[in-house]
């Protein structure tokens, strides 16, 4: 009898202490995983912005960070990959160290080597705090299960050993160093332009090896694949702003609009994802450092076109101007800004390439929908309309007439830019 005593204590006291880790277990499963502070979340959402992180990881018409987003290269495309918390086929199973690394070095978890696409020679300025703000902010976002799809490059460039070459040539890792010599809102400005906005990809010439030099930084050039020119942020001729206000130079970068100008293209979608977020304290800050870049001295204009035939290009181009676009760009193309930019004295009309004016002729376009400019107001396209004579020539007109110096452009060039693409 005391054996079986002894015998039934100890079945009950193994089941009370089963039914007590089963308990622990259970309650371990529906309690939450401790948040971090809603302050840490809003930053990293913040910096996420400022990073345009949503711009390259989110396909058309997918899911927030989902990835899958196509991104045609001279060397093939890329696909995007998912950074939701999804732990099979997302970033759920990083860590913060993990992240960071990945941010800084441009390296996976598993230590493969990122395709440059992402701009980790930017990222890796971030800092460690803002780097484990935005890991926290993106374990937040609602997990997607979505595979990362393969990328689809020509041989031999679907050798990821090539990127060591590559990073060896163009890759320098290391956190932003403000400035002793320079104030703070200038430090600030530097850290947001040269690394969370890598501005530099693509503000800076890229070569045949997709790679660029800190010789040519901000010196502008065509952007791959996409043909629009990204302007000299060097050269006053281009996009340099040595003459323009900080205030300009603020409004523009948080809005898409100003006195001096508007934002189309992709600058427009960079505008619309991330700058129209930032703080005007930011965006100022940026403005006081891309003023102070040094400006310099432009090439003389030449132009390919002979003197005859740009006789003729004028004449056309102003019968096609007076009857196209003098009712909203003015007479003298003065303009009515913000909404319709000038066209006399503005550097973008005169840039050495003609390509982004060329194509606001013939596709015209938007500035971004903002919420300090929530209506803006659009150009139609000419494509249709005008044939490849007429855009040369309407083209040449505004970029050389009203005391503007750039040169004249010819209708092959025009018909080159029929095809490009439009996103």
């Amino acid at each position: 009898m005391k054996r079986n005593a002894v015998s039934n204590l100890a079945r009950r006291t193994i089941s009370a202490l089963l039914a007590a880790l089963l308990g622990a277990a259970a309650e371990a499963q529906t309690t939450p995983a401790v948040r971090p502070d809603a302050g840490v979340l809003a930053k990293g959402e913040y910096l996420a912005r400022a990073g345009d992180c949503i711009a390259c990881h989110t396909a058309p018409e997918g899911k927030p960070f989902a990835g899958g987003r196509s991104m045609a290269t001279p060397f093939g495309t890329l696909f995007t990959s998912n950074i939701t918390p999804d732990p099979e086929t997302g970033i759920g199973k990083w860590t913060a160290d993990q992240f960071y690394q990945m941010m800084h070095t441009g390296r996976s978890p598993d230590g493969g080597l990122l395709y440059p696409a992402m701009p980790f020679g930017s990222y890796t300025k971030v800092t460690r705090t803002d780097s484990d703000a935005i890991y926290a902010y993106l374990m937040s976002v609602p997990p997607v299960g979505q595979a990362n799809r393969p990328h689809d490059l020509r041989f031999p460039y679907n050798n990821r050993q090539l990127i060591l070459g590559w990073r060896t040539l163009f890759f320098r890792d290391g956190e932003f160093k403000p400035d002793p010599k320079q104030s703070e809102e200038w430090n600030r400005g530097a850290y947001l332009v040269e690394g969370l906005g890598h501005c530099g990809m693509c503000h800076t010439p890229i070569n045949a090896l997709g790679g660029n030099s800190e010789s040519q930084a901000f010196q502008g050039g065509l952007i791959p694949m996409q043909n629009w020119y990204a302007p000299s942020l060097t050269s006053n001729r281009e996009a340099g702003v040595g003459d323009w206000t900080i205030e300009e130079i603020s409004d523009l970068l948080r809005t898409g609009v100003s006195r001096r100008g508007a934002v189309y293209g992709p600058m427009a979608e960079v505008t619309y994802n991330s700058l129209q977020y930032l703080t005007p304290e930011d965006t100022r800050a940026m403005a006081v450092y891309l003023k102070s870049l040094g400006q310099e001295v432009p090439p003389p204009v030449t132009s390919r076109v002979p003197t005859a035939e740009s006789s003729l290009l004028l004449s056309l181009g102003k019968t096609v101007y007076d009857g196209q676009c003098a009712s909203c760009h003015g007479a003298q193309g003065q303009g009515k800004p913000p909404h319709y930019p000038p066209l006399a004295g503005n550097q973008s009309i005169q840039m050495s390439s003609a390509v982004n004016a060329i194509r606001m002729v013939l596709n015209g376009g938007y500035p971004p929908g903002t919420q300090g400019n929530p209506r803006p107001y659009g150009m139609p396209p000419f494509a249709q309309s005008l044939s490849d004579n007429e855009v040369a020539a309407v083209v040449t007109y505004i970029r050389t007439t009203w005391g503007n110096h750039g040169a004249a452009v010819t209708a092959q060039e025009a018909n080159q830019l029929r095809t490009a693409p439009l996103d």
